[in-house]
Protein backbone atom coordinates (compact mmCIF):
# COMPACT_ATOMS: atom_id res chain seq x y z
CA UNK A 1 0.00 0.00 0.00
CA UNK A 2 1.28 3.40 -0.92
CA UNK A 3 0.51 6.72 1.04
CA UNK A 4 -2.01 8.77 0.28
CA UNK A 5 0.02 11.94 -1.12
CA UNK A 6 3.76 12.45 -1.36
CA UNK A 7 5.88 15.20 -2.14
CA UNK A 8 10.28 14.53 -2.82
CA UNK A 9 12.70 17.50 -2.39
CA UNK A 10 15.63 16.59 -4.39
CA UNK A 11 18.38 18.11 -4.45
CA UNK A 12 18.50 22.16 -4.40
CA UNK A 13 20.01 23.64 -7.41
CA UNK A 14 18.00 27.14 -7.22
CA UNK A 15 18.74 30.37 -5.54
CA UNK A 16 14.83 31.05 -4.58
CA UNK A 17 14.75 27.27 -2.87
CA UNK A 18 17.53 28.06 -0.91
CA UNK A 19 16.13 31.42 0.21
CA UNK A 20 13.34 29.47 1.48
CA UNK A 21 15.32 26.30 3.17
CA UNK A 22 18.80 27.95 3.59
CA UNK A 23 19.71 24.85 5.47
CA UNK A 24 18.61 21.98 3.55
CA UNK A 25 21.77 20.10 2.34
CA UNK A 26 20.24 17.13 2.01
CA UNK A 27 20.03 14.31 -0.76
CA UNK A 28 15.99 13.21 -0.50
CA UNK A 29 13.37 14.74 1.90
CA UNK A 30 9.89 12.49 1.54
CA UNK A 31 6.59 14.40 3.02
CA UNK A 32 3.93 12.00 2.67
CA UNK A 33 -0.03 11.65 4.57
CA UNK A 34 0.10 7.89 5.72
CA UNK A 35 -2.89 6.38 3.67
CA UNK A 36 -3.92 4.53 7.30
CA UNK A 37 -3.44 7.14 10.13
CA UNK A 38 -3.90 10.27 8.03
CA UNK A 39 -0.54 11.51 9.31
CA UNK A 40 1.65 13.38 8.04
CA UNK A 41 5.59 11.50 7.59
CA UNK A 42 8.68 12.95 7.23
CA UNK A 43 11.82 10.70 5.71
CA UNK A 44 14.85 13.01 5.48
CA UNK A 45 17.92 11.60 3.98
CA UNK A 46 20.93 13.93 4.58
CA UNK A 47 23.93 12.00 3.20
CA UNK A 48 24.68 8.67 2.11
CA UNK A 49 28.06 8.92 0.59
CA UNK A 50 29.42 6.18 3.43
CA UNK A 51 26.35 3.81 3.24
CA UNK A 52 22.46 3.82 4.18
CA UNK A 53 21.06 6.72 5.90
CA UNK A 54 20.51 5.46 9.41
CA UNK A 55 18.58 7.12 12.32
CA UNK A 56 15.19 6.51 14.17
CA UNK A 57 11.79 7.65 14.15
CA UNK A 58 10.53 10.61 16.33
CA UNK A 59 6.70 11.16 16.99
CA UNK A 60 6.32 14.18 18.74
CA UNK A 61 3.70 17.19 18.69
CA UNK A 62 4.19 19.86 16.29
CA UNK A 63 2.82 23.38 15.74
CA UNK A 64 2.53 22.26 12.00
CA UNK A 65 4.37 20.06 9.29
CA UNK A 66 6.63 23.13 8.42
CA UNK A 67 8.47 22.66 12.64
CA UNK A 68 8.03 19.19 12.05
CA UNK A 69 10.16 19.22 8.79
CA UNK A 70 12.81 21.73 10.41
CA UNK A 71 13.44 19.01 13.37
CA UNK A 72 13.81 16.11 10.65
CA UNK A 73 15.99 17.84 8.88
CA UNK A 74 18.52 19.00 11.70
CA UNK A 75 18.15 15.55 13.28
CA UNK A 76 19.32 13.74 10.09
CA UNK A 77 22.21 16.21 9.40
CA UNK A 78 22.96 15.27 12.71
CA UNK A 79 22.78 11.79 12.08
CA UNK A 80 25.50 11.99 9.09
CA UNK A 81 27.78 13.25 11.98
CA UNK A 82 26.95 10.72 14.31
CA UNK A 83 27.65 7.86 12.19
CA UNK A 84 30.87 9.43 10.84
CA UNK A 85 31.95 9.76 14.06
CA UNK A 86 31.32 6.43 15.41
CA UNK A 87 33.18 5.50 12.53
CA UNK A 88 30.35 3.53 10.73
CA UNK A 89 29.85 2.42 7.20
CA UNK A 90 26.38 4.44 7.16
CA UNK A 91 25.01 8.15 6.45
CA UNK A 92 22.76 9.99 8.09
CA UNK A 93 18.78 10.25 8.02
CA UNK A 94 15.90 10.75 10.05
CA UNK A 95 11.87 9.90 10.22
CA UNK A 96 9.18 12.06 11.85
CA UNK A 97 5.46 11.18 12.62
CA UNK A 98 3.72 14.35 13.49
CA UNK A 99 1.17 14.40 16.32
CA UNK A 100 -1.12 17.66 16.48
CA UNK A 101 -0.43 19.65 19.84
CA UNK A 102 -2.47 17.13 22.49
CA UNK A 103 -3.00 14.72 19.95
CA UNK A 104 -1.86 10.35 21.20
CA UNK A 105 -0.75 7.96 19.45
CA UNK A 106 -2.27 4.91 20.85
CA UNK A 107 -4.44 1.54 19.60
CA UNK A 108 -4.81 1.12 16.20
CA UNK A 109 -3.81 4.92 15.18
CA UNK A 110 -0.86 4.07 16.07
CA UNK A 111 -0.17 0.65 14.45
CA UNK A 112 -1.59 2.27 11.01
CA UNK A 113 1.22 4.75 11.90
CA UNK A 114 4.07 2.22 11.76
CA UNK A 115 2.84 0.72 8.79
CA UNK A 116 2.31 3.70 6.74
CA UNK A 117 6.30 4.40 8.35
CA UNK A 118 6.96 1.46 6.90
CA UNK A 119 5.78 2.21 3.32
CA UNK A 120 7.62 5.64 3.32
CA UNK A 121 11.14 3.21 4.39
CA UNK A 122 9.97 1.11 1.84
CA UNK A 123 9.97 3.88 -1.12
CA UNK A 124 13.29 4.53 -0.42
CA UNK A 125 14.69 1.11 -1.49
CA UNK A 126 17.28 0.84 1.48
CA UNK A 127 18.68 4.41 1.15
CA UNK A 128 17.40 4.62 4.70
CA UNK A 129 17.29 2.80 7.98
CA UNK A 130 14.80 3.32 10.51
CA UNK A 131 15.40 2.55 14.24
CA UNK A 132 13.77 3.79 17.92
CA UNK A 133 13.76 7.09 18.72
CA UNK A 134 11.73 10.07 21.19
CA UNK A 135 8.83 8.43 21.83
CA UNK A 136 9.01 4.91 19.66
CA UNK A 137 9.64 1.58 20.75
CA UNK A 138 11.37 -1.28 19.30
CA UNK A 139 7.57 -3.02 19.22
CA UNK A 140 6.82 -0.32 17.17
CA UNK A 141 9.74 -1.26 14.56
CA UNK A 142 8.62 -4.35 14.72
CA UNK A 143 5.40 -3.23 13.00
CA UNK A 144 7.60 -1.39 10.53
CA UNK A 145 9.30 -4.23 9.53
CA UNK A 146 6.23 -5.95 8.25
CA UNK A 147 6.47 -3.81 5.22
CA UNK A 148 10.03 -3.22 4.93
CA UNK A 149 13.41 -4.79 6.15
CA UNK A 150 15.14 -1.39 6.36
CA UNK A 151 14.20 -1.22 10.19
CA UNK A 152 16.70 -1.90 13.09
CA UNK A 153 16.12 -2.33 16.68
CA UNK A 154 13.30 -4.96 17.00
CA UNK A 155 12.52 -6.80 19.84
CA UNK A 156 15.04 -9.70 20.34
CA UNK A 157 11.68 -12.11 20.14
CA UNK A 158 11.67 -11.05 16.50
CA UNK A 159 15.51 -11.97 16.01
CA UNK A 160 16.32 -7.82 16.55
CA UNK A 161 18.62 -6.36 18.92
CA UNK A 162 16.39 -4.61 21.05
CA UNK A 163 16.26 -1.07 22.78
CA UNK A 164 19.76 0.77 22.20
CA UNK A 165 18.83 2.96 25.07
CA UNK A 166 21.26 1.26 27.90
CA UNK A 167 24.59 1.40 25.19
CA UNK A 168 23.49 5.35 24.47
CA UNK A 169 24.19 5.62 28.17
CA UNK A 170 27.33 3.87 28.05
CA UNK A 171 28.43 6.12 25.47
CA UNK A 172 27.15 9.44 27.47
CA UNK A 173 28.92 7.61 30.17
CA UNK A 174 32.63 7.37 28.54
CA UNK A 175 32.35 10.75 27.21
CA UNK A 176 31.67 11.99 30.71
CA UNK A 177 34.53 10.58 31.95
CA UNK A 178 36.87 12.67 29.51
CA UNK A 179 34.99 15.41 29.94
CA UNK A 180 35.87 15.10 33.93
CA UNK A 181 39.52 14.43 32.99
CA UNK A 182 39.89 17.55 31.12
CA UNK A 183 37.87 19.89 33.45
CA UNK A 184 38.54 18.10 36.70
CA UNK A 185 42.03 16.12 36.21
CA UNK A 186 39.83 12.90 37.29
CA UNK A 187 37.23 10.94 35.47
CA UNK A 188 35.90 9.55 38.91
CA UNK A 189 32.32 10.44 39.15
CA UNK A 190 32.25 10.57 42.97
CA UNK A 191 31.38 13.39 44.59
CA UNK A 192 31.19 15.63 41.81
CA UNK A 193 27.84 17.75 41.62
CA UNK A 194 25.90 16.70 38.67
CA UNK A 195 22.23 17.81 37.26
CA UNK A 196 20.60 15.96 34.26
CA UNK A 197 17.33 17.08 32.77
CA UNK A 198 15.68 14.64 31.34
CA UNK A 199 14.71 10.86 33.08
CA UNK A 200 13.64 8.53 29.71
CA UNK A 201 15.59 5.75 29.30
CA UNK A 202 18.90 7.28 28.85
CA UNK A 203 18.88 9.97 31.79
CA UNK A 204 17.31 7.52 33.88
CA UNK A 205 20.14 4.94 33.30
CA UNK A 206 22.88 7.44 33.72
CA UNK A 207 21.27 8.67 37.17
CA UNK A 208 21.42 5.38 38.37
CA UNK A 209 24.70 4.56 37.33
CA UNK A 210 25.77 8.08 38.34
CA UNK A 211 23.92 7.54 42.21
CA UNK A 212 25.85 3.98 42.22
CA UNK A 213 29.28 5.43 41.97
CA UNK A 214 28.89 8.65 44.33
CA UNK A 215 27.86 11.42 41.84
CA UNK A 216 26.00 14.29 43.91
CA UNK A 217 22.61 14.43 41.92
CA UNK A 218 20.47 16.73 40.43
CA UNK A 219 17.11 15.52 38.68
CA UNK A 220 15.03 17.16 36.28
CA UNK A 221 12.17 16.12 34.36
CA UNK A 222 8.28 17.52 32.85
CA UNK A 223 7.10 14.63 34.02
CA UNK A 224 6.51 14.76 38.09
CA UNK A 225 5.80 11.11 38.40
CA UNK A 226 9.83 11.23 38.06
CA UNK A 227 9.99 12.67 41.56
CA UNK A 228 10.50 9.08 42.48
CA UNK A 229 13.32 8.27 40.54
CA UNK A 230 15.07 11.07 42.27
CA UNK A 231 13.86 9.97 45.78
CA UNK A 232 14.95 6.49 45.48
CA UNK A 233 18.54 7.60 44.54
CA UNK A 234 19.24 10.33 46.69
CA UNK A 235 19.19 12.53 44.27
CA UNK A 236 17.68 16.27 44.58
CA UNK A 237 14.31 17.55 42.68
CA UNK A 238 14.30 20.77 40.87
CA UNK A 239 11.87 21.95 38.03
CA UNK A 240 13.17 21.83 34.29
CA UNK A 241 12.85 25.34 33.91
CA UNK A 242 15.17 26.57 37.13
CA UNK A 243 17.92 23.32 36.58
CA UNK A 244 20.05 24.98 35.24
CA UNK A 245 20.79 27.55 37.08
CA UNK A 246 21.81 24.60 40.23
CA UNK A 247 25.67 25.14 40.35
CA UNK A 248 27.30 22.24 39.12
CA UNK A 249 30.45 20.42 37.55
CA UNK A 250 28.29 19.17 34.82
CA UNK A 251 25.23 20.20 33.21
CA UNK A 252 23.35 17.08 31.85
CA UNK A 253 20.88 17.71 28.82
CA UNK A 254 18.95 14.69 28.57
CA UNK A 255 15.65 15.49 27.20
CA UNK A 256 14.37 17.34 23.78
CA UNK A 257 16.17 19.44 21.84
CA UNK A 258 16.93 23.46 22.21
CA UNK A 259 17.42 23.03 26.16
CA UNK A 260 20.56 25.24 25.57
CA UNK A 261 19.38 28.89 24.38
CA UNK A 262 21.07 32.00 24.97
CA UNK A 263 19.52 32.90 28.33
CA UNK A 264 19.99 29.54 29.20
CA UNK A 265 23.86 29.35 28.67
CA UNK A 266 24.13 32.95 29.99
CA UNK A 267 22.82 31.24 33.08
CA UNK A 268 24.52 28.34 33.70
CA UNK A 269 26.90 27.88 36.62
CA UNK A 270 29.54 24.45 35.11
CA UNK A 271 32.21 23.69 34.48
CA UNK A 272 31.08 21.62 31.30
CA UNK A 273 27.29 20.26 29.71
CA UNK A 274 27.54 16.44 28.26
CA UNK A 275 24.68 14.45 28.36
CA UNK A 276 22.19 12.90 25.21
CA UNK A 277 19.79 14.88 24.08
CA UNK A 278 19.87 15.97 20.08
CA UNK A 279 20.22 19.31 19.20
CA UNK A 280 21.28 20.89 22.40
CA UNK A 281 21.98 24.01 20.95
CA UNK A 282 18.80 26.48 20.24
CA UNK A 283 21.15 28.66 18.51
CA UNK A 284 24.20 28.11 16.16
CA UNK A 285 26.18 30.43 17.69
CA UNK A 286 25.75 28.38 20.93
CA UNK A 287 29.06 27.07 21.16
CA UNK A 288 30.99 30.26 20.48
CA UNK A 289 28.84 31.61 23.78
CA UNK A 290 29.61 28.53 26.10
CA UNK A 291 33.63 28.64 24.72
CA UNK A 292 33.78 32.55 26.07
CA UNK A 293 31.96 31.71 29.62
CA UNK A 294 34.49 29.28 29.79
CA UNK A 295 32.11 25.91 29.48
CA UNK A 296 33.65 23.05 27.99
CA UNK A 297 31.09 21.87 25.68
CA UNK A 298 30.63 17.52 24.45
CA UNK A 299 28.91 17.66 21.24
CA UNK A 300 25.73 15.79 21.48
CA UNK A 301 26.48 14.06 17.96
CA UNK A 302 29.22 12.69 19.28
CA UNK A 303 28.20 12.33 22.93
CA UNK A 304 24.93 10.25 22.43
CA UNK A 305 26.75 7.79 19.67
CA UNK A 306 26.40 4.64 21.57
CA UNK A 307 22.84 3.58 20.63
CA UNK A 308 23.95 3.63 16.68
CA UNK A 309 26.88 2.06 17.22
CA UNK A 310 24.95 -1.29 18.88
CA UNK A 311 22.37 -1.09 16.29
CA UNK A 312 24.51 -0.82 13.33
CA UNK A 313 28.08 -1.83 13.50
CA UNK A 314 27.07 -4.63 11.64
CA UNK A 315 29.68 -7.61 11.46
CA UNK A 316 30.57 -6.93 14.90
CA UNK A 317 30.28 -9.22 17.95
CA UNK A 318 28.68 -7.43 20.92
CA UNK A 319 31.80 -7.40 22.66
CA UNK A 320 33.29 -5.10 19.68
CA UNK A 321 30.48 -3.24 19.27
CA UNK A 322 30.79 -2.40 23.35
CA UNK A 323 34.48 -1.43 22.63
CA UNK A 324 33.67 0.78 20.34
CA UNK A 325 31.52 2.67 22.36
CA UNK A 326 33.71 2.56 25.30
CA UNK A 327 35.97 4.41 22.77
CA UNK A 328 33.69 7.49 22.59
CA UNK A 329 35.86 9.30 25.80
CA UNK A 330 38.69 8.95 23.26
CA UNK A 331 36.97 10.16 20.23
CA UNK A 332 35.96 13.04 22.64
CA UNK A 333 39.52 13.80 23.74
CA UNK A 334 40.98 14.22 20.07
CA UNK A 335 37.87 16.65 19.33
CA UNK A 336 39.17 18.48 22.58
CA UNK A 337 42.60 18.46 21.79
CA UNK A 338 41.76 20.27 18.15
CA UNK A 339 39.54 22.71 19.98
CA UNK A 340 42.70 23.58 22.15
CA UNK A 341 45.18 23.65 19.89
CA UNK A 342 43.31 25.64 17.15
CA UNK A 343 41.69 27.91 19.12
CA UNK A 344 38.18 27.13 17.84
CA UNK A 345 35.27 25.28 19.64
CA UNK A 346 34.47 21.74 20.00
CA UNK A 347 31.85 21.90 17.60
CA UNK A 348 33.86 23.32 14.56
CA UNK A 349 37.02 20.84 15.93
CA UNK A 350 34.32 17.53 15.50
CA UNK A 351 32.78 19.10 12.49
CA UNK A 352 35.72 19.60 10.78
CA UNK A 353 36.77 15.22 11.65
CA UNK A 354 33.69 14.97 9.98
CA UNK A 355 34.26 16.59 7.34
CA UNK A 356 37.51 14.75 6.79
CA UNK A 357 35.64 11.36 7.62
CA UNK A 358 33.48 12.50 4.60
CA UNK A 359 36.38 13.17 2.28
CA UNK A 360 35.26 16.92 1.79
Amino acid sequence: MTSASTLTVPPLTDESAATVFPFLDHEKVNISTGARSGLTIIVAVHSTKLGPALGGCRVWSYSGWGEALADALRLSRGMTSKNALAGLKLGGGKSVIVLEPGQQLTGELRRNAFLDLGDAVEALGGAYLTAEDVGTTAADMAVVSELTEHAVGLPADKGGLGDPGAYTARGVYSALRETLRRTHGSTDPKGRKITIVGLGHVGSALAERLAAEGAVLTLSDINEAKRELASGLGADWVAPADAHRVPADVFMPAGVGGMLSPQVIDELEVAAVVGPANNQLAQSDGAEQLAARGILYAPDYLVNAGGVLYLGAEGDTIDERIARIDAIGDTLSRVFDEAEARGITTVVAADNLVNELLGK
